[in-house]
């Protein structure tokens, strides 16, 4: 039987800041964030080095493409630029696009599991608002294949996720009017459940139902086929952290109940967005390995949509989104217009989706993203989520997509 990973907690940088307005660069975010994350598990560097001189901990670094954002690569040997403490420690970088904080969980899940650690410090993080948005869209367009996908195209991504809105009513003969303001109901309640998240990048923004449903016009125009500025997710910097335990080093450090992963799911689907299409031509679901890394995380964790009292996930548009709510089984493949126009996703309904507001209200920084929702998961069920908590929070699940939904990763975390 593999060992128990438990979440002891961690911390999440402001998501509006722009650290280069600030004068500020990638070791002062990595700074604070660790130091803030080992300060909400009542650790010290001192402490680290302890447990370092037992081989007993490692760092695992989610991070997109930081060799085009800020001309830096060897991201897991930069945290001895951060503190001297990790001189020594296990430290490497992991990447899978926008679910590369989700990969750098998952390594740091396994050696857990395996009983090689006692102790994960995982660091998800981007610094997006280094260039401009033409060529941090290119820069993006890396995460897609780039060669038929993305070179020469401006802002490939929402191009892509335009298409998958086409495919949606493509597939399920839908009402081109109603499965729109289907996406505006989504853009709108991220937006509004961002106002009670006090380290979102919009809390201070103001986004009606009205504005989201007028497409087009110049304060809401079009990006990407029928998707206009109000589908899309923010361009941020920020960063996040989560540490992971062994039951050993909890029984031993600590006299108070953690949650714990209960399951995961990691599926990759065909690169090409056409070829995932055409893949799914017979399928009930549009992006069927996506829902496949759901149906995963549901097996190992003996748990089914009954049991999980919220999700996180990767709107990084609405029409992913709006594809989400089938593949978590929320409602079936073609029906998701009826759990959001029920308000069934909604902060106080039955299966609330994203109470943090997102990536579309709380912002998109790209390799931190799977740990910002991770770290959302826990914060839920430990009831430490503030102002956004959910009466009901047992159990959460989230998913995070890396391309488009090329890699599919699920987490369920929760109390034992």
């Amino acid at each position: 039987m593999m060992n128990k990973v438990y979440v002891l907690g961690g911390a999440q940088t402001d998501f509006e800041r722009n650290w280069t307005k600030e004068g500020k660069g990638v070791i002062a975010l990595l700074r604070e964030v660790i130091s803030d994350a080992l300060k909400s598990v009542g650790l010290t560097y001192q402490d680290i080095n302890i447990i370092n001189k037992k081989n007993k901990i490692a760092c695992f670094v989610g991070n997109f493409i930081a060799e085009e954002y800020i001309k830096q690569g060897h991201l897991g040997a930069l945290l001895t630029m951060v503190n001297p403490t990790f001189y020594g420690v296990p430290s490497a970088r992991y990447e899978a696009a926008c679910a590369s904080g989700s990969v750098a969980l998952d390594a740091a899940i396994t050696k857990i599991r395996a009983d090689e650690y006692d102790l994960c410090i995982v660091i998800g993080w981007e610094l997006m608002k280094t260039v401009d948005s033409k060529v941090g869209g290119d820069i993006l367009g890396r995460a897609a294949y780039y060669q038929s996908e993305a070179k020469g195209i401006d802002f490939p991504f929402p191009k892509l996720f335009g298409k998958l809105a086409d495919e949606i009513i493509l597939k399920y003969k839908m009402d081109e009017n109603r499965f729109l303001d289907s996406l505006a109901l989504i853009s709108y309640n991220n937006y509004k459940n961002a106002k009670k998240n006090p380290l979102a990048q919009t809390r201070k923004w103001f986004m009606s139902l009205e504005q989201a449903k007028m497409r087009g016009n110049d304060t809401n125009p079009y990006v990407g086929g029928r998707l206009s500025v109000s589908d899309c997710s923010q361009v941020t910097d920020g960063a996040a952290v989560v540490i992971l335990a062994s039951e050993r080093f909890v029984k031993a450090n600590y006299d108070q109940q953690y949650p714990i992963v209960k399951g995961y799911g990691h599926r990759v689907a065909p690169m090409l967005f056409n070829e995932k299409i055409e893949e799914n031509i017979k399928s009930p679901y549009l992006l069927s390995w996506t829902r496949q890394a759901v149906l995963d995380a549901y097996q190992r964790s003996g748990l089914n949509v009954s049991d999980i009292d919220f999700f996180e996930t990767h709107d990084c548009f609405t029409s992913s989104e709006y594809v989400a709510i089938s593949s978590f089984g929320i409602t079936e493949p073609g029906k998701e217009y009826q759990a959001i126009e029920e308000g069934i996703i909604s902060i106080d309904g039955s299966k609330p989706i994203n109470p943090s507001g997102g990536l579309i209200g709380c912002g998109h920084p790209v390799g931190a993203s799977g740990t910002r929702m991770f770290l959302d998961l826990f914060k839920q069920v430990s009831c430490k989520a503030g102002a956004y908590q959910l009466e009901k929070s047992n159990n959460g699940m989230m998913l995070n997509i890396g391309g488009s939904a090329t890699t599919n990763y699920v987490f369920i975390v929760g109390n034992e």
